[in-house]
């Protein structure tokens, strides 16, 4: 499973954004200690506006070297509780986390690529990890939740615009054309008259010279 990646964020044209607060990253520590845990993983919580529950459609982001993605959700459940899902598992983000490639790419991911449904999600969970200790701080940058897209309203079009008839359609010409191998006997034909004038015409232009197939030596010395 892979995200699109490209030199900028390919956020849908006519489109907003939902309005939400990412929290910045945090690493993950151990139980009862004060120093984040190695190998390098962080988190990053972000939540809608008043509790309120929201349709995904894309998630676009900034990769700033995080190696491997996982997300949750929270969606509603039965009796009105809430609980998490995972609907993405370790996306590869920089195919070798040693060196730069992808780390600064930006991500666009599909709801098709998800796991699970995405539809009233409450919250979203965002776990980052970085094993290659080559990089002190990772995170991914500019995190924006796309709703799905909605139709272009229909315009008002004058009245006599939605009157107009249908151009008429041409005439089909396959029953009107001629026997394509009677048209290149005529061609021929007429190309063999062609050469019989031509050469009469060279014939006329020499024939006062000759005389009963030979020439007159008499009339070409006075020419």
């Amino acid at each position: 499973m892979s995200g699109a990646a490209g030199p900028g964020p390919p956020a849908g044209p006519g489109r907003s954004p939902l309005p939400c607060a990412p929290r910045p990253a945090a690493p993950l520590q151990l139980a009862g200690g004060a120093e984040p845990a190695r190998p390098g993983v962080a988190v990053i919580d972000l939540r809608f506006p008043h509790g309120a529950a929201a349709d995904v459609q894309e998630i676009v982001f900034r990769n700033f070297y995080t190696a491997f993605l996982s997300v949750r959700v929270q969606r509603p459940g039965p009796g009105g509780s809430r609980r998490w899902m995972t609907c993405l598992r370790d996306l590869c983000l920089m195919p070798c986390p040693h060196t730069e490639e992808g780390s600064q790419d930006y991500f666009c991911l599909r709801r098709h690529q998800m796991l699970c449904d995405i539809d009233q999600v409450t919250a979203m969970r965002f776990i980052l990890r970085q094993p290659s200790p080559v990089w002190l701080h990772f995170t991914i940058e500019d995190l924006q939740i796309f709703p799905p897209g909605q139709k272009s309203p229909q315009k008002d079009f004058p009245s006599w615009l939605s009157q107009l008839t249908p151009p008429e359609q041409p005439a089909s010409l396959h029953g009107e054309l001629p026997d394509p191998e009677k048209v290149s006997s005529e061609v021929q034909q007429m190309w063999v008259l062609t050469e019989v004038i031509r050469a009469r015409q060279a014939a006329a232009r020499i024939g006062r010279f000759d005389v009963d197939g030979c020439y007159d030596v008499n009339l070409l010395s006075y020419t």
